[in-house]
């Protein structure tokens, strides 16, 4: 590897560990499902990913299911086309295109072309829980992290979930690893003594309760806050100094955040 290519790949890792620490990233701007509504891209698609890209957002997040024949795939839903992917096989998901043609990305082919070409964002990994089994779930988490693993993006990857026991799970095969806990039913002190890096609440939870937002700085928490599209409701996280704010409306947000510099 020569000089240039050593000092970007150091560069990028410590872009990484100052977006992972709670008390130095501010206001950085998460692509919900990537950065795809003003463009019209289907959510969740490798063109959304790219896009999140080439914006140099600081972050974009995308979910992961697990289907019957234990292939991990990107959607939101547990639903793609009217069939419920844990029940289904890759091979019969793939028979419907996403809307610009796309095939529904495998975790692996998403992780490659998050990995090309990007200096800068983050991806972050939602893990979603099984509506089959609590212990589904957590077989899910290990297989996304070693294809993660697999591909060495771990450096530039972190893990969220509603499932605290599949944050658990992650934790227990991974301790340097990032993750955020999104149900919102936990205080930052709570989190940190199991050792989970981060808050990454609705944000009406923290309009509720605003004592966690100090309590979480003080913890070293990061905080996130999802999903923040409406201008009035950016302004009030912005002035909230969050570490990430997660959004359906990345380019909105980003004037937002200029015009206020």
């Amino acid at each position: 590897m020569n000089t240039f290519k050593i000092f970007r790949s150091f560069s990028f890792l410590i872009f990484l560990l100052i977006g992972f620490s709670s008390n130095a990233q501010k206001n950085a701007i998460v692509a919900h499902r990537g950065a795809w509504k003003k463009n019209n891209l289907p959510e969740n698609s490798i063109a959304s990913l790219r896009h999140a890209i080439d914006l140099k957002l600081p972050g974009s997040e995308f979910d992961v299911w697990r289907t019957a024949d234990d292939s991990l795939v990107i959607n939101h839903d547990a639903h793609f086309n009217k069939m419920l992917i844990e029940q289904t096989n890759y091979e019969d998901l793939i028979k419907f295109k996403l809307s610009n043609g796309e095939k529904l990305p495998t975790l692996y082919e998403y992780i490659s072309a998050g990995k090309r070409k990007n200096k800068r964002t983050l991806l972050v990994c939602e893990i979603k829980p099984s509506e089959i089994s609590k212990e589904r779930g957590k077989e899910t988490a290990i297989k996304a992290v070693e294809t993660i693993k697999k591909l060495k993006a771990d450096k530039i990857a972190c893990y969220i979930s509603f499932d605290y026991d599949i944050l658990k799970q992650i934790r227990a095969i991974d301790v340097k690893t990032s993750l955020q806990y999104l149900e919102g039913n936990k205080s930052p002190k709570e989190v940190k003594a199991d050792n989970i890096n981060g808050v990454d609440y609705h944000y009406s939870v923290f309009q509720k309760h605003p004592e966690w937002i100090d309590e979480a700085k003080e913890n070293k928490i990061i905080l996130n806050a999802w999903t923040v599209n409406d201008a009035k409701d950016m302004d009030w996280i912005i002035a909230h100094k969050f570490n990430y704010i997660t959004t359906n409306e990345p380019e909105l947000l980003k004037e937002r955040l200029n015009a206020k510099k």
